[in-house]
């Protein structure tokens, strides 16, 4: 197997990675503080050198609702780039205008360690009244047993969800983890997105390629490939030793052998669902 990796999809997107510099202003609260940068113009070469055509940058949950460096990153790439922001309760609809005419497309709910938001408060229902407006969804990043907790809210208040991580299910559980279960039953809303991101972050590295399949097969037998997404979750925040660009490209090609889905995956469902405007080539009737 080559050293790079590549993907020979057309307008294939990469929609999960970071891009920050140490010294950034940070929440007092926060989980860490990252020890490298993250390069807006080591990003791209890893697109380049993988084949990819687009990327998503997701706010790091580090820099809380100050998105002003992603922003910058968005307003550098606005063809091949879009994002995902943080925002809260008091964030104002003038503000998230403002993020969406800079390329973001959705917002973040990254509540790992976290308790759960009131998604009924009066700020947080205008906020998620004016993401669907602007055609924005909601991506959450949760433990797979907490989901059955916010989810339901979440599509109650007619939202777009994705889903980060495979649904962060208990690495002792895996696919019997009841809350990854609950979120098999919400394919049928299809309102429902989830990205195969991040094995690390649930399982040992040698485990990445074989568990992340088994995880995918029961995943795109629920919600198909149209409602998956894949991301590199570059640059692999506190398990760089663990993940590479490389690597993420090789576990998504052990989860999907087959060229229909992963073709869907990487092109068609990740260019619609992040509103790249591009005249994306006809891939056909994939699934």
């Amino acid at each position: 197997m080559s050293a790079v990796p590549r993907f020979a999809i057309a307008s294939s997107v990469d929609t999960h990675a970071h891009v920050f510099e140490r010294g950034l202003p940070m929440p007092d609260v926060r989980r860490y503080a990252p020890d490298a940068d993250a390069a807006l113009a080591t990003y791209l070469e890893h697109l380049d050198a993988h084949g990819l055509a687009h990327g998503v940058l997701v706010q790091p949950s580090f820099l809380g609702t100050d998105n002003s460096y992603l922003l910058q990153a968005l307003r550098a790439q606005p063809q091949r780039l879009r994002g995902v922001a943080v925002v809260d309760e008091s964030t104002g609809d003038e503000q998230l205008q403002a993020l969406a005419d800079a390329g973001v497309v959705g917002m973040r709910l990254n509540l790992i360690g976290l308790p759960l938001p009131d998604l009924n408060a009066p700020g947080w229902r205008r906020v998620l009244e004016q993401a669907n407006t602007l055609g924005w969804h909601v991506e959450l990043h949760l433990q797979a047993g907490r989901l059955p907790d916010l989810l339901p809210a979440l599509l109650a208040a007619g939202c777009r969800v994705v889903i980060d991580h495979f649904g962060r299910p208990d690495p002792a559980l895996g696919v019997r983890d009841p809350g990854f279960g609950h979120l098999l039953q919400q394919a049928d809303s299809g309102r429902v997105w989830v990205k195969l991101s991040a094995p690390y972050r649930i399982w040992q590295a040698a485990d990445c390629a074989a568990s992340g399949r088994q995880a995918t097969v029961q995943l795109l037998q629920a919600f198909t490939a149209g409602r998956l997404l894949w991301g590199s979750d570059w640059p692999h925040t506190q398990h760089a030793g663990q993940a590479s660009y490389p690597a993420a490209v090789r576990w998504l090609q052990a989860w999907l052998d087959d060229a229909g889905p992963l073709q869907a995956v990487l092109g068609r469902t990740a260019f619609a669902l992040f509103r790249f405007q591009n005249d994306m080539p006809n891939q056909g009737d994939t699934p």
